[in-house]
């Protein structure tokens, strides 16, 4: 026949103490069996004037004299500094002084959360007692603690909330649980959140120069079709002007908007280029000899020309401003 391991009336004596002490002020207990036993031993649904409360806490619970220390008691962290500590329910930690026949506590998810390494034990004071005269005072800290809105279980049954503190103490709560194929993602992505975060803002700034791409790669063929069709001149070098003078401004916009100003006239004259000069490859798709054409080539050789320089001179001189204030702020 099995034996009966010596040590187990010991252990059982501290959980069958609270556990009474708990269940005479009717609050709810449900013990973990041991195959399930991951450092604790119960977990518990507060009661309020005979009805469920939405506040639960997990204990581990250890009895006998190795817990007793000079000036008070101590639990043992072992492997579990991390489960306590980021638990999404307060892992409470009790000890039974079989000698006085009295319980202690201990607030270990509270107490871990100070720390960036396991201290190995966690001290319990001689004036953390748990008793009938104190275990008012009990109820109102927990729950004080356990009703973080990070904590919370909320359910329509003792049995849901039950299975809800359950997934809570293992980290399977459904807002937490993770996704096996999006987790080394998130860690990479939080490990440079914010550098991706600037780059993210860099691309929506960006947004006008690529959509400007993407308009004059699709119209580049058009475009040497209507000049070759209307003037003598090097298609390639035409489009090429006009197409780095709209270049150029996109550029100017987007460092704009980066140091978050909004270059509306800018944005306004580009947009109007652009819209007049992709327009005319599809009006005229083999250009025109006549003066059409030739207006629309001049127009492409000229605007650039005197366009470029109108940029350079306008926002060269608003740089000028903005660094005699900064210097005027530096005076002063």
């Amino acid at each position: 026949m099995s034996t009966v391991r010596a040590s187990r009336k010991i252990e059982r004596a501290g959980v069958n103490a609270l556990r009474a002490l708990l269940e005479d002020h009717e609050h709810i207990v449900q013990e973990i069996d041991g195959g399930n036993d991951h450092g604790e031993d119960m977990i518990v649904n507060f009661t309020r004037n005979g009805k469920r409360t939405p506040y639960w806490i997990a204990i581990q619970v250890k009895s006998g004299k190795k817990y007793k220390r000079v000036n008070g008691y101590a639990i043992p962290v072992e492997d579990h500094f991390d489960d306590w500590r980021q638990s999404r329910i307060p892992i409470l930690g009790v000890v039974y002084d079989m000698k006085k026949r009295e319980l202690f506590w201990v607030n270990l998810t509270e107490r871990l959360k100070s720390t960036e390494e396991s201290p190995g034990w966690v001290q319990i004071a001689n004036t953390s007692l748990l008793n009938s005269e104190t275990v008012e005072h009990f109820y109102t800290e927990v729950a004080t603690y356990a009703g973080d809105a990070r904590m919370r279980i909320r359910a329509a049954t003792e049995e849901e909330a039950l299975s809800e503190a359950v997934r809570a103490r293992q980290g399977l709560d459904p807002s937490t649980a993770p996704n096996p194929l999006f987790e080394g993602l998130a860690d990479i992505a939080l490990k440079y959140e914010e550098r991706i975060t600037s780059i993210s803002k860099d691309l929506v700034r960006s947004l006008p120069m690529m959509i400007l791409v993407v308009l004059m790669l699709w119209a580049w063929p058009y475009q040497i079709r209507f000049v070759e069709g209307s003037s003598d001149m090097y298609p390639w070098l035409w489009v090429s002007n006009l197409y780095l003078f709209m270049f150029i401004m996109a550029l100017v916009i987007f460092f704009e908007f980066r140091a978050g100003r909004v270059p509306m006239e800018t944005g306004k004259w580009l947009w109007m280029i652009a819209a007049n000069f992709f327009w005319l490859p599809v009006m005229d798709p083999d250009g025109d000899p006549g003066w059409w054409g030739t207006f629309w080539i001049w127009a492409g050789v000229l605007v650039p020309s005197f366009g470029l320089k109108l940029l350079f001179i306008t926002f060269i001189r608003f740089a000028m401003d903005r660094i005699k204030k900064r210097r005027e702020v530096e005076m002063v």
